[in-house]
């Protein structure tokens, strides 16, 4: 008989999927993520954790899913009944959530309710990870915390709302243990490069090596509470750890503007960002969320957990990875973590 633990995640490919399949691995899981189905694979981020299945010691398997099919998620369930599912899946890019505003709430939204419907209809004792957002807070004051008024700002902010209150309704109406988890903003090396943070400490790396004259952006002024991906995904897993579900902000509780974080990033590599950023209204939102900084004294006080990188530090971090990538065509954000001595990278293949 099997005992080792088995997870789901949804959302394995991106930022905070790869770093969690890497925590679980570590710590024994079978592993078990979703992938959409595409014409090119999109795998790069946990290239370096797979093994062919056909492996006797494989324990990271992937699976073709979406979160728009109710019936292969129902299957997909019964078939591996995971001890723990974390979703992360979801369309996640705020300003493009104004011009998607319809997938985004399909995919961000509703598909969390077929995950919960299809995981409360397996009847398997599974324990539930929701990937809530800050941008849930919208034009609330910070700091905030667990108890502070939502007031969502965009459609990805709305969605998420939706997504969080059908978390809770699933607990509290059906006994699931299912959490949320209220992460403010967590980035990385491995953060697209769409995002703000990746868009400025990639061009701070392309500028300082002559390969690019400027960077193009929006509102300078909007703060943030920027922490490391790495340390966050440490705080998902003690989520549903705990003796009772309960929902959790994460948060380094140090607030920087995009000026500010833009400033570190560029003094990294001995540049003034004000001789290469421009403005472009483009990048703009319809509507701003100005202020977002998070109180995380629940989750240090239950779960021993507590941020120890902030968003000055966390650029550094950042910029020397982009540095690295680009002189060398790799990927130095393999080694920012441990990942289990058996892992290699192969190519991608189906369970």
């Amino acid at each position: 008989m099997n005992d080792m633990r088995r997870a789901l995640i949804t959302g394995i490919t991106g930022q905070d999927g790869s770093y969690l399949a890497e925590l679980l691995l570590i710590k024994g899981y079978e592993v078990h993520g979703l992938i959409r189905r595409a014409s090119t694979f999109n795998t790069g981020r946990i290239e370096h954790l797979y093994r062919d299945p056909h492996d006797p010691d494989a324990r990271l398997f992937l699976h073709y899913a979406d979160l728009n099919d109710a019936a292969r998620l129902g299957a997909l369930l019964s078939r591996i009944r995971p001890d723990e599912v974390y979703n992360l899946a979801a369309q996640s890019h705020v300003r493009v959530s104004f011009d998607e505003p319809v997938y985004t709430a399909d995919i961000t939204g509703t598909g969390t309710a077929r995950l919960l419907e299809a995981v409360r209809l397996s009847d398997i004792p599974t324990r539930y990870y929701q990937a809530s957002s800050s941008e849930l807070y919208g034009s609330s004051p910070p700091p905030q915390d667990e108890n502070t008024t939502f007031t969502p700002q965009s459609p990805y902010a709305a969605a998420k709302l939706y997504s969080y209150w059908m978390t809770r309704n699933y607990r509290e109406a059906h006994g699931m243990y299912a959490v949320n988890g209220i992460l403010f903003n967590h980035e990385s090396p491995r953060r697209g490069e769409t995002f703000v943070t990746r868009k400025i400490t990639r061009a701070a790396a392309a500028i300082a090596l002559g390969r690019q004259d400027h960077l193009y952006l929006g509102n300078l002024d909007a703060v943030r509470d920027w922490g490391y991906a790495a340390e966050y995904i440490e705080g998902m897993w003690r989520m549903l750890q705990a003796d009772q579900p309960e929902d959790y902000v994460l948060a380094t509780g140090v607030g920087l503007t995009v000026r500010e974080f833009l400033s570190a990033a560029f003094e990294r590599v001995g540049l003034d960002y004000e001789r290469h950023t421009r403005f472009d209204e483009r990048y703009l939102r319809p509507t701003e969320v100005d202020a977002l900084v998070g109180d995380a004294s629940k989750a240090r006080r239950n779960l021993g957990w507590e941020a120890s990188v902030d968003g000055r530090r966390l650029a550094q971090i950042m910029v020397d990875a982009d540095v690295q990538i680009l002189e060398h065509a790799g990927r130095p954000w393999v080694d920012e973590v441990s990942v289990p001595s058996w892992s290699n990278r192969a190519v991608l293949g189906d369970s």
